[in-house]
């Protein structure tokens, strides 16, 4: 979703393939094909958008990272059209291939091992060689890998079967991460570029200066609730950065905050996008499709997360704009709420349609985008919003250009789905899992901090959508044999897949804000992850306690909403040393002591509820004392 293609002029060849791969996904999506009498596979289509996609990443991404292509040479034209001669051909005889290559996987290899190629050299050019050396160390293991003693020991397979297996198995390239990113995820790609067409990225922004703008330090919070919105449907943390960021961090620093400190905020706040209901990331409808249950179902675990992660931010951002005396804007400055939901509301349509559809009526998550899409542009095409409105013109504009958009994690999720395939047939997931297990024993936190780590490591140099696969597959696993509900396993791995992306020394949502702010990278980092330091805490909360992800009665729900919401003011209190004034060693050092009190789970660990009660009878008294002892002029 990040990636912006790097050319000069747009080629009609690519705009031809961009068209393609949206009216491919939408007709299936609307289920033409049947109607017109065609009985297809679904892997015929993955294998047809993966043609597409692949020849347009040729066309439009250069061979060498970070430059601009100017021109298209040949040799690229020619690796395009073999991308899509040879996957049409797999497309076209996929009901016969289907039943020759187990039989006759050497007859088979050369195709596979072409497409296999294609993948990995536009890979490589969409987003480095980290996700490539991954592909080349797992193939060499599973390759070689039987040589080695004990649990790692990999299964002896031939080369035939092995490329066959990754490049045309079900379980593989064809697998559940393309099948998510082509069915499902390029829907909302198109949604959100409609939104954004429409002038919906300028209603948020709006929408977040009219509600937070007149507050103290509220170019911060706007940034934070613009973020927060915006990654609705988004779910990219460098788009966010990148749609958002170049509004509020010269907001922010105009308002008197340091540059690194506005571009940390950013950071942070746009990397939560991909937690944030309804639309999230990618990895929320992998999550789905992993463990067989409605995506509903994920986006409602997902809500209390997602707003204990914003809650935090946003007290994070009150407390330092506080101690610093950075007021709001005057309101005559800033639009005013009534005109803004006047003039705007109709950008709210297609969130209304997607949690009704989704929750209320249970549809498949691509079918609501759909709906979204039609009731955003029948509204967009009727009212104005800034005397802008969508006409059919914009509107194909906008679906073609989601073709550019879908690259990115069209080609992840193929990557990720030969990954997958490698561990499967290696059986590497499966000795991973059990020595994980015999290093954590039954120590379920020591195990969670492991697994932190690994994600967190895994994401210096991947996507989220990567680090999340990888986990889910190695060593989500071990986490539910040691009694994690497996939503909660897949959440927690996912959740810090995506904070890697502000934790240095690589964090490309902070090195994409530093870049606007123009601030230096190293330091917005670590800034990031020193006010995101409450998001680090989050998804052990939630697996300790079950009724943070809906599970549980309503008054276990909302005490331990209650009792987390509070223990994170009273730990921002703690970090940031400031309240209604500057607070004193002794009570930084409470402040914290008792934030931590409140966050113990209740449900789950026996101690919890006394820690709570006791965290509530010291937290009320020192927040009234601060409050009734604030000097009159803050």
């Amino acid at each position: 979703m990040d990636n912006e293609p790097k050319i000069k002029k747009r080629n009609p060849f690519a705009r031809v393939l961009e068209a393609l791969i949206v009216a491919a996904v939408i007709a299936w999506g609307l289920d033409l094909p049947r109607s017109l009498g065609l009985n297809l596979y679904t892997e015929q289509l993955l294998v047809a958008v993966l043609g597409l996609s692949i020849a347009l990443a040729f066309v439009v991404l250069p061979a060498r990272r970070g430059t601009v292509k100017v021109r298209v040479p040949w040799w690229d034209y020619a690796a395009a059209a073999a991308a899509l001669g040879l996957c049409g051909y797999l497309a076209g005889r996929y009901d016969y291939l289907v039943t020759e290559v187990s039989m006759r996987p050497a007859d088979f290899a050369p195709l596979a091992v072409a497409i296999l190629l294609l993948v990995v050299e536009t890979t490589r050019r969409s987003t480095g060689m980290t996700l490539v050396w991954y592909l080349a160390i797992g193939t060499a293991y599973a390759l070689w890998g039987h040589y080695l003693p004990g649990a790692f020991a990999a299964q002896d397979v031939t080369v035939a079967r092995l490329v066959t297996y990754l490049g045309l198995d079900t379980n593989a390239l064809l697998g559940t991460p393309l099948h998510v990113a082509v069915i499902v995820v390029v829907p909302f790609i198109v949604l959100g570029q409609v939104l954004t067409r429409g002038g919906g990225s300028e209603f948020f922004t709006d929408l977040a200066l009219a509600l937070m703008g007149r507050y103290r330090g509220g170019a911060a919070k706007v940034s934070v609730t613009g973020s927060a919105l915006f990654g609705m449907i988004s779910g990219s943390a460098v788009a966010n950065v990148s749609a958002v960021g170049v509004v509020t961090i010269p907001l922010m620093t105009r308002a008197g905050f340091k540059p690194k400190f506005a571009a940390a905020v950013e950071a942070v706040g746009s990397t939560g996008g991909q937690l944030m209901p309804p639309v999230m990331g990618a990895a929320a409808f992998l999550i789905a499709e992993f463990l067989q249950i409605p995506y509903g179902a994920v986006v409602t675990a997902a809500a209390i997360p997602a707003l204990l992660f914003y809650a935090s931010l946003f007290m994070q951002v009150d407390m330092t704009a506080a101690a610093q005396r950075i007021a709001g804007s005057p309101r005559e400055r800033l639009p005013a709420l009534r005109r803004v939901l006047r003039e705007g509301w109709h950008f709210l349509l297609p969130f209304a349609v997607i949690i009704v559809g989704l929750l209320v009526y249970g549809m498949e998550p691509e079918y609501t985008a759909l709906l979204g899409i039609a009731a955003l542009f029948a509204a967009c095409s009727i009212f104005r919003y800034r005397g802008q409105r969508l006409g059919l013109g914009q509107l194909l504009n906008a679906v073609a250009s989601a073709g550019s958009s879908v690259l990115d994690v069209v080609l992840i999720c193929a990557a990720a789905g030969v990954l997958i395939g490698i561990l499967n047939i290696s059986g590497l997931a499966f000795g991973l899992t059990i020595e994980l297990i015999g290093i954590g024993g039954d120590n379920l936190f020591l195990l969670l901090a492991i697994t932190a780590v690994i994600a967190i490591l895994l994401g210096l140099g991947l996507p989220t959508v990567g680090v999340y696969v990888l986990m889910a597959t190695l060593v989500a696993p071990a986490l539910e044999k040691l009694g994690v509900p497996s939503l909660a396993a897949h959440l927690f791995v996912m959740y810090f897949g995506m904070m890697s992306m502000v934790t240095p020394p690589v964090a490309l949502a902070a090195y994409a804000a530093a870049n606007i702010a123009q601030s230096n990278p190293n330091q917005t980092g670590w800034t990031a992850a020193r006010i995101g330091w409450a998001s680090y805490l989050v998804p052990f909360l939630f697996v300790y306690d079950p009724p943070l992800l809906m599970n549980g009665s309503v008054a276990e729900i909302a005490w331990a909403l209650l009792t987390n919401l509070l223990g994170l003011w009273c730990g921002t209190i703690g970090v940031v040393g400031f309240y209604m004034a500057r607070v004193a060693p002794w009570q930084r050092a409470l402040f914290l002591v008792t934030g931590l009190a409140l966050l113990f789970p209740a449900a789950t660990v026996a101690a919890g509820l006394a820690l709570n009660l006791a965290g509530l009878a010291v937290a009320v008294p020192l927040l009234v004392r601060g409050y009734r002892l604030r000097p009159q002029t803050t």
